[in-house]
């Protein structure tokens, strides 16, 4: 496995790096930002890249990494002030959709980059959406549901609808992302009582 930083997070020109591979990942996809693109972006050579990380696929991965520390933090924060497990999920999946839908690239760039689109990376990148998706697997775990109900599904099913609504929401809409969030637990909170 390459290393991904080659320095430490104290050099002051890696948060722009990263911010800007971000914001490029998301605006135009991993396979069509090249690493000159980035370069161009903060200013620097393209090979100067090169000192901070070995291939595009480790900037990738410190982008992912940075994007699930955000949203893992949001969700964190949001059940930390909850008991009861439906609030709690609530809670959740609002944080989820604010981190998505309002806080921007990092946390895109961990919902539509596709681990398989990037082979070299892959693994890594599994690793890191599965420390993210624990949160969501303890908190569907806790909750009051019959016992023939599958939570891997339900959970996919949430987290699924969720990620899915960067492609349809609208600022200016009616919803914010925490109605959205709200309505989508509703929904599906009223099907585990039929």
């Amino acid at each position: 496995m390459a290393q991904t930083l080659r320095v430490s997070r104290s050099d002051s020109r890696l948060p722009q790096i990263l911010d800007e591979a971000a914001r490029l990942f998301r605006e135009k996809g991993y396979a069509a930002t090249s690493m000159r693109d980035i370069a161009a972006a903060v200013d620097m050579l393209p090979g100067s890249l090169y000192y901070h990380f070995a291939a595009k696929e480790d900037l990738l991965v410190a982008v992912y990494e940075e994007g699930v520390r955000l949203i893992s933090e949001k969700v964190r924060a949001a059940i930390s002030r909850h008991e009861e497990p439906w609030q709690k999920l609530e809670a959740a999946a609002v944080a989820h959709l604010e981190a998505l839908l309002k806080t921007g690239d990092y946390a895109l760039v961990v919902i539509r980059v596709l681990p398989q689109d990037v082979p070299k990376a892959a693994a890594r990148l599994v690793k890191l959406r599965d420390s993210y998706d624990r949160l969501f697997a303890e908190l569907v775990a806790a909750l009051p549901l019959p016992p023939e109900t599958d939570r891997q599904s339900f959970r996919l099913l949430l987290l699924g609808a969720l990620n899915w609504s960067q492609h349809w929401f609208r600022e200016s809409g009616r919803n914010s992302p925490r109605s959205i969030a709200r309505s989508f637990l509703r929904l599906l909170r009223e099907e585990q009582k039929t």
